[in-house]
C-alpha cells in the first residue's frame, strides 16, 4: 500500500496510508426517473426538424457567408486605397 507522510502539530512525522479510490467509482449512471418541472423531457424524434435546419443555418451557413462578405469587403477596401 502506498503511504504518505503527515505532520502532527508538534512537528513529528508519521506514516499514514493513502486511500485511493477506484477509477470507476464515480461513473455516470443512467437515471430512470421522470423529468422534474424544470427539466426538459427527452422526446422521441423520427428525423430532422425545422429546429435542426435553423441551427444548421446559424452554425454553418451564416459564418460561411460572413467570411465571404469579409473577404469581399477587404478586397474592395484594398482596391479603394490604390494598392
Amino acid at each position: 500500500m502506498t503511504t504518505a507522510q503527515g505532520t502532527n502539530i508538534n512537528g513529528s512525522a508519521h506514516a499514514m496510508p493513502a486511500r485511493l479510490r477506484s477509477a470507476d467509482d464515480h461513473a455516470l449512471r443512467v437515471v430512470s426517473q421522470m423529468a422534474g418541472p424544470f427539466e426538459a423531457a427527452a422526446e422521441e424524434r423520427q428525423g430532422p426538424t425545422m429546429r435542426d435546419a435553423l441551427m444548421t443555418g446559424l452554425l454553418v451557413i451564416y459564418p460561411a457567408l460572413a467570411t465571404v462578405a469579409a473577404i469581399v469587403a477587404g478586397l474592395f477596401l484594398a482596391g479603394a486605397s490604390g494598392a
